[in-house]
């Protein structure tokens, strides 16, 4: 705390002078030309640093308050550090050295999806949000969002009323609850699951937190669902945030000339955010990092089939069978086979093999 007080000094600074000097008492003890040998930390910087010790008694006493305040409300601190700290948040750049947080880390919380959105959704959008949150929940996903009005809290209130779990990140401090309408919805996911700020005590809900906010939205979760949102809205910050951190970005389609439609779209175009008609989609498209937490329940994707195609289904197998025999055995003409294998191979089924020969995929 006595670092992160300097002015100037965030995460990314702090990491690179432990690397250099091992422990913050080193830090604080070495002379300035030491500290302006790390990366980022320059003359006047290694200089804020030298007098914060002057300052370290009025930490110590702000820290003392700030956990007695915590524990009144059943709050608590965990560090980087600690083993208790989500392991996905830690893989992202500059994750945040503390957090405040009521409620409890668990392990199935390391298999989480971020679903986000306007704070005015439409109906279409309060429709999706609560069918994709209700269905991610039910294979023992955990829902991360942001606590804010619109989609956040319908994500929130989805996963606690089909007895899922959902993590809640603050733009402000944990004893500021805001929207203040959702103080009911804050005690009931501090019970159920987890809320996490990273911000002191008695921090308001300014602007400049919430970008913040969204880099730990995205940085909890194996991938972050973008329900609707307006080209300039939040939820945009939050998709360009999970890409930068190497996760997934999913999108609804929304109707051409809706506002709340207009971010989502263009994701989808510039092909930033695949395309999802269900939390089907997300599962099939997550199945190897989710495996652990929903096992052999992956649904497998329905594909409609004509009756030819059917035929011609029944016929192959994972070895290759030659053009003529899967003709005959299908009692269709070569010419319909191969026009109906090729609709097979556009819908991923089948593979055509060197020598006129075909395989089921």
């Amino acid at each position: 705390m006595l670092l992160l007080s300097v002015d100037g000094i965030g995460p990314g600074k702090i990491r690179n002078l432990l690397a250099k000097f091992k422990n913050v008492n080193k830090i604080l003890s070495s002379s300035g030309s030491e500290l302006t040998k790390t990366d980022g930390i320059s003359k006047e910087l290694s200089s804020r640093i030298q007098k914060a010790n002057s300052h370290r008694k009025e930490i110590e006493e702000q820290l003392e308050k700030d956990l007695s305040n915590l524990e009144k409300i059943g709050g608590r601190i965990v560090t980087v550090w600690d083993d208790e700290f989500p392991p996905l948040l830690k893989k992202i750049f500059y994750p945040p050295l503390m957090l405040y947080f009521k409620g409890s880390f668990k392990d199935k919380d390391n298999y989480s999806i971020a679903v986000v959105g306007t704070r005015q959704p439409t109906s279409y959008g309060k429709i999706q949000a609560e069918k994709i949150c209700e269905d991610l929940v039910l294979q023992g996903i955990t829902i991360v969002s942001g606590m804010a009005r619109g989609i956040d809290s319908i994500a929130h209130k989805t996963a606690l009323k089909n007895g899922g779990r959902t993590v809640a990140v603050m733009g402000s401090g944990l004893d500021v609850i805001y929207p203040p309408e959702n103080k009911k919805l804050f005690d009931e996911i501090a019970e159920n699951g987890l809320i996490i700020s990273e911000f002191n005590l008695g921090t308001k809900p300014d602007a400049p937190n919430f970008p913040k906010r969204n880099r730990i939205i995205s940085g909890l979760s194996l991938g972050t669902v973008i329900i609707e949102t307006g080209i300039t809205g939040g939820a945009m910050q939050t998709a360009r945030l999970s890409l930068d951190q190497n996760r997934e970005v999913f999108a609804i389609p929304g109707n051409l000339g809706v506002r709340q439609a207009e971010g989502n779209n263009l994701l989808i175009q510039r092909g930033e955010a695949e395309l999802i008609r269900s939390a089907e989609d997300i599962l099939i498209e997550l199945e190897l990092k989710l495996k652990p937490v929903i096992g052999k329940n992956i649904p497998k994707p329905q594909i409609d089939l004509t009756i030819f195609e059917e035929k011609i289904i029944g016929v192959l197998s994972n070895d290759p069978i030659q053009i003529d025999t899967i003709a005959e055995k299908s009692d269709l003409s070569t010419s319909d086979c191969l026009v109906n294998l090729l609709s097979l191979e556009f819908k991923g089924l089948v593979k055509q093999l060197p020598g006129k020969t075909f395989c089921l995929m």
